[in-house]
């Protein structure tokens, strides 16, 4: 089993907040495809990283599903798509193999 992570900003960079559709649209298709999703948003999380600039940082929000198969083309192909509707060079999708107890 895989526990599949999307970090994805709340706002683009001249901080004007993503509209809310991006982030329901995103959260019908995970859940239609994994059959559920959780969705850490109340007070979002920050990410920070050097930049050419300085420090960048981030309001995050984070998706995370739980699938029994990686299917990377899949999950490419998603990350490609979000990169395009959120403007971004990269959005970070992580995965890591998980056992249920």
């Amino acid at each position: 089993m895989h526990l599949i992570q999307i970090l994805l900003p709340t706002a683009d960079n001249a901080g004007q907040p993503f509209p809310r559709s991006l982030f329901t649209a995103l959260r019908r298709e995970l859940t239609a495809r994994f059959g559920g999703v959780t969705v850490y948003a109340r007070g979002p999380a920050e990410g920070f990283w050097d930049a050419d600039d300085g420090q960048s940082r981030d309001d995050i929000v984070i998706f995370e599903v739980m699938a029994d198969a990686l299917d990377e083309l899949w999950w490419r192909a998603t990350r490609e798509s979000l990169e395009r509707d959120f403007r971004q060079d990269e959005v970070v999708i992580r995965a890591q193999e998980v056992r249920r107890l």
